[in-house]
């Protein structure tokens, strides 16, 4: 998938080292950030970056589990950095054809591009897709409640906030996890890309 600043293309062992530089930096931690264990050093962060994204790559079975995952990168020389730049990574989550519905997450941003277009057109691109192409009818967008910077994010894209899961899951440290879960409707989409078309326009 391509758009005017980001490339979304699947997410191999290549990316791994300049993912690792990613998963490295503490301030990725910050604002509640815990979907996995803090790496000691980009050797580790290769490790953390194998077990949490690789893991099940291209394992989309349309019965609701497997992940595609994508590396993002810089699609032109510019403000965000050279073309081919990686800037982090996303997936495609719990497929489920029956009941028409998708999960867009596990995704992780430098700070480097945290307020940029990046977030906006990567959505845009992975919504125009699950939509358009696949013709899913919800897309489900989640995030910790300590998470306050990810909130805010899903918000600007136009989702809905639905409500929060309890202890949903245990998190890396071993402190449980309220999920706050969020969604887009394929009714909802026309006005979520009007949206989204509206913040990339303004830059």
């Amino acid at each position: 998938m391509r758009g005017r600043y980001v490339v979304l293309e699947a997410l191999r062992e290549h990316d791994l080292d300049e993912l690792a530089l990613l998963l490295a930096d503490p301030r990725v931690y910050d604002d509640g950030y815990v979907m996995h264990r803090r790496p000691v050093g980009v050797e580790d962060g290769r490790a953390v970056g194998r077990e949490r994204f690789l893991a099940q790559q291209g394992e989309l079975d349309g019965r609701g589990s497997g992940r595609l995952a994508y590396a993002v990168r810089v699609a032109v020389d510019g403000p965000l950095g050279s073309a081919g730049t990686l800037v982090g990574t996303t997936s495609l989550l719990e497929a489920d054809l029956v009941n028409e519905s998708v999960h867009v997450g596990s995704t992780l941003y430098g700070p480097t591009w945290w307020g940029t277009v990046v977030n906006p057109e990567c959505k845009l691109l992975l919504l125009q897709h699950c939509f358009d192409g696949c013709g899913f009818g919800r897309v489900k967008i989640q995030t910790d409640l300590l998470n306050t910077r990810s909130q805010s994010a899903i918000v600007k894209l136009g989702a809905v906030r639905e409500g929060v899961l309890r202890r949903e899951r245990r998190r890396e440290d071993g402190t449980f996890r309220d999920t706050v879960v969020f969604s887009v409707l394929a009714e909802e989409w026309p006005t979520v890309r009007e949206r989204l078309q509206a913040r990339l326009r303004g830059q």
